[in-house]
């Protein structure tokens, strides 16, 4: 607008547009670095609400896996094989119990299964085995206590039991010896997937003796070492991967989308969606083994159903990289089989923890899970992380002393390599 008693078209009628056009460009930059500073600022936030669910459960971690390479470098390979030769329920529930003491990585779990099917093993043995693998060891269990509730570790312990059951029922009722056979013919041809090496890998005590001298020799200290340090560099792209994914959700993802993703207004239908939305979310989430506790932490404060948490995280075993491996080491039909048979299970299965629970009272009442960006605060979750990384150390010095630095490249190679 010209100025009083101006020509539009004078030069000093276009004054105030020139400084409106040279305030909006000096403001211009102003605005970019104020988009710049909001995205760093939401991006640290959901560091830091990862950072802290990460320094929650770092000692559960390290304890779990101490407890679990101590075990695995007292039970043989060749041993488990000879154990699991058919699909009679006493063979399938020593599947389970040696499978609860095995890897905890899901890639490690998938590969081993397949070798034991190869070397003599019944499919459905391998199966179960590979189930119990992910979802039953020691430490998803503590850290499920530590960031969402102990409920969770007692419905998994019991959800784990209860698929396994449902998958033996399904195998034996639908799935014919000639599909069997075709997966057997494929698995032998040897085709690659995921973490070959480390499942092809016995690092058990070699040494005799009774259980705490083969335990506190030479050998025992180098053994459980070399599984404590493997286990770990089999888990932690997805452990990281899986803390990323969860305080990126847990920041940025408002908590409307959850309550309307899970019905959370209708109760009766938000505890029927649960368990069938849970395994689809894992499967399109990419993360397994235990690095989908923290994803599942968000679900449930964001108001997915008990059930739903549990047929979540039991979902780990159908993500889609999985998918890929197991049609190529059982071919398309097999891998077809095995995810309708996986999720169906999964599915019922959170439907009964979720009515079982619901009818003890044992579903709990807040959804508190820690996911907050609370930091580091000395209590004895600090105390306990500094012991546990201490000993972390330790066996880190052991593994590389003793010339097991190598392991570490063969883990992802072909089975032969790793012999």
């Amino acid at each position: 607008m010209p100025w009083l008693g101006q020509d539009s078209n004078s030069p000093d009628a276009r004054l105030p547009q020139q400084f409106s056009l040279m305030r909006a460009d000096c403001q211009a930059p102003g605005a970019g670095r104020a988009q710049v500073m909001r995205a760093l600022d939401a991006v640290g936030h959901a560091l830091s609400v990862a950072g802290t669910m990460a320094w929650e459960i770092t000692w559960s971690l390290m304890l779990g896996f101490t407890l679990s390479a101590v075990i695995q470098a007292l039970v043989r390979r060749d041993a488990i094989t000879r154990l699991l030769g058919n699909d009679r329920p006493a063979t399938l529930a020593t599947a389970t119990g040696l499978g609860a003491i095995s890897s905890s990585c899901s890639y490690a779990a998938v590969a081993l299964a397949r070798a034991l099917f190869r070397k003599g093993a019944s499919f459905t043995a391998a199966m179960v085995f590979e189930i119990a693998s992910t979802n039953l060891v020691i430490e998803l269990g503590i850290i499920l206590a530590l960031l969402i509730a102990w409920q969770f570790t007692l419905a998994e312990f019991i959800a784990g039991p209860i698929m396994i059951v449902l998958v033996a029922v399904a195998f034996r009722f639908f799935v014919r010896a000639q599909l069997i056979e075709a997966a057997r013919k494929q698995a032998d041809r040897g085709l690659a997937g995921s973490m070959e090496g480390h499942a092809a890998m016995d690092m058990s005590i070699r040494t005799g003796g009774s259980f705490w001298r083969r335990l506190a020799s030479g050998d025992g200290y180098t053994s459980v070492s070399r599984i404590f340090v493997m286990e770990w560099a089999s888990v932690v792209r997805d452990v990281v991967g899986g803390l990323l994914i969860a305080g990126a959700i847990g920041a940025w993802v408002p908590d409307t989308f959850w309550r309307h993703l899970f019905l959370t207004n209708h109760e009766l239908a938000a505890e029927l969606w649960g368990p069938i939305i849970g395994p689809v979310i894992s499967l399109l989430s990419f993360v397994c083994s235990i690095g989908n506790v923290p994803l599942a932490a968000v679900l449930w404060n964001g108001g997915i159903s008990f059930g739903g948490v549990l047929a979540f995280i039991l979902a780990d075993l159908i993500i889609i990289p999985i998918l890929i491996i197991y049609r190529k080491y059982y071919g398309t039909r097999m891998m077809l089989v095995i995810l309708g048979t996986f999720y169906g299970t999964m599915v019922i299965a959170g439907y009964v923890v979720e009515i079982l629970f619901s009818g003890l009272g044992l579903v709990p009442a807040e959804r508190a899970a820690k996911v907050a960006a609370e930091g580091i605060r000395w209590n004895y979750t600090t105390i306990l992380n500094i012991i546990f990384l201490l000993l972390a150390a330790a066996m880190l010095v052991r593994f590389f002393a003793s010339g097991s630095g190598p392991m570490l490249r063969m883990m992802g190679g072909r089975p032969d390599d790793a012999r």
